[in-house]
């Protein structure tokens, strides 16, 4: 498919973080673009001031047409109405993950993979790019706090673009350069085993356009299998890293460092949003910018006015008396760091953290590895397991979590019990992490909290 036949579009699932800002690139460059979504949400109310159509009714007399392609999301059921419709009268039907190749086909693509950080690295590329003028098109899976969107354009045919390793959909990109973060076992109920998660990676550093370059943290499991015809590594502090920080200072819930390595000496990088595991994501961004061979001044500029990705690691209120932070934390490895790094910066305080688990197969499949991370907090509150596309497993709850959990502060509430908790609770720093939606209740609770 060549993007620039495309007149008109539909997209099915078109209020998701992904397909969203495929609907605002398509109608950047001029293209009618409409859709739906099962239900109104922030994002999608934004679509429709920019003068993007959508529908929340799944019914083939709400749908568009005259449509030249039909995107959707694997996340839509089989039933859906509309999507059926366009299947069974022959419409070209693509899933998103064949547009975003599309894209890395016409331009020069940045594409960050793995299981953990991708979102906040992709958005940092994104934003050194746009605030270095080098300028770039970015596709985002999360909000970045400094534009209040998921996607920017740019006359530079330069994409980055956050890789979904969901359904194997980054296996369709053709990355210039690819970072990749992490080969941990996730989405098992997709993969079946923690060696095909390693594999699909692996074929997804196959992609790499001829002569391109990989860029990979440090130490990966089956790293000496990944492809690339340049090769570069990035690390917390690993010195055997092409590049990795030193000299790490933490001031006032931020950090100052400089960064090492193969070519490359930077000193006094100043990054104003809280997390170790940020410092780390932050060099990789500057892994690729140097790679692009963008100036060190404007890399250490850019980096100091970053102010992160709503759900990771944000501060929704930050005094004297309350911290409260939300994270998008949805995997073990990512609750472990998450409450490590609030420890660190925040040693003196009392941290109890709420917590949503997402997916009944990643519960069943994690339940030891949740238990063994959130036992790291003072006091744990656990919701019921949000579903999304999922049916109920028997046995499968938040109480599997609880009962291989060591600490005894573990109570499980509902959302109207969290509501009454944080309103009658003495706290002085509270963490709500999940990826389901939670992130309801998140500027209620920051309201209570900021008014205690």
């Amino acid at each position: 498919m060549n993007i620039d036949s495309i007149k008109k579009v539909y997209f099915v699932g078109i209020g998701g973080i992904g397909m969203s800002a495929l609907a605002r690139f398509f109608k950047q460059r001029g293209v009618e673009v409409n859709g739906y979504d099962k239900t109104e949400t922030d994002l999608t109310r934004q679509l429709v001031q920019e003068e993007i159509g959508v529908t929340y009714t799944d019914s083939e007399t709400e749908l568009k047409k005259e449509v030249d392609v039909v995107i959707y999301t694997p996340a839509i059921p089989q039933d859906n109405v509309i999507l059926n419709w366009y299947r069974a009268n022959n419409y070209p039907v693509y899933k998103r993950s064949d547009a975003l190749q599309w894209i890395t086909e016409s331009m020069f693509a940045i594409t960050v993979a793995g299981t953990h950080g991708k979102t906040t690295i992709s958005t940092m590329i994104g934003h050194i790019l746009r605030d270095s003028g080098y300028g770039c098109n970015a596709f985002l899976g999360g909000i970045s706090v400094n534009y209040n969107t998921n996607y920017w354009s740019s006359d530079n045919a330069v994409a980055v673009i956050e890789a979904d390793e969901y359904d194997r959909s980054f296996l369709k990109l053709k990355p210039d350069v690819a970072v990749l973060t992490a080969m941990d076992a996730d989405h098992l109920d997709i993969y079946g085993t923690p060696e095909a998660v390693q594999e699909a990676y692996i074929q997804y550093t196959a992609n790499i356009k001829p002569n391109g370059t990989l860029i990979k943290k440090h130490g990966l499991k089956q790293g000496a299998q990944l492809k690339g015809a340049h090769k570069k590594s990035y690390s917390l502090q690993n010195t055997g890293a092409d590049a990795y920080a030193d000299n790490i200072q933490m001031k006032n819930g931020s950090y100052i460092f400089d960064v090492k390595g193969n070519g490359i000496f930077m000193t006094d990088v100043h990054l104003n949003i809280g997390g170790m595991h940020n410092v780390e994501n932050c060099i990789a961004a500057i892994a690729v910018a140097k790679q692009l061979e963008i100036e060190d001044e404007a890399i250490k500029s850019a980096v100091a006015n970053f102010k992160g990705v709503k759900r990771r690691f944000e501060y929704i209120v930050k005094n004297d008396k309350i911290v409260y932070i939300d994270d998008y934390a949805h995997h073990p490895e990512e609750l472990a760091a998450l409450i490590k790094s609030a420890k660190t910066l925040f040693s003196k305080r009392r941290i109890v953290i709420a917590f949503q688990p997402h997916l009944f197969t990643r519960t069943r499949d994690f339940a030891t590895e949740f238990a063994h991370a959130l036992d790291m907090a003072d006091e744990i509150i656990l919701l019921d397991i949000y579903p999304a596309r999922e049916l109920p497993i028997e046995g499968v709850d938040a109480a599997m979590i609880k009962s291989k959990m060591g600490n005894p502060n573990v109570t499980i509430l509902s959302k109207e019990g969290l509501m009454s908790y944080v309103t009658n609770a003495p706290l002085d720093l509270f963490i709500t992490a999940g990826a389901g939606d939670i992130d309801k209740l998140v500027a209620p609770i920051g309201k209570i909290l900021s008014e205690k």
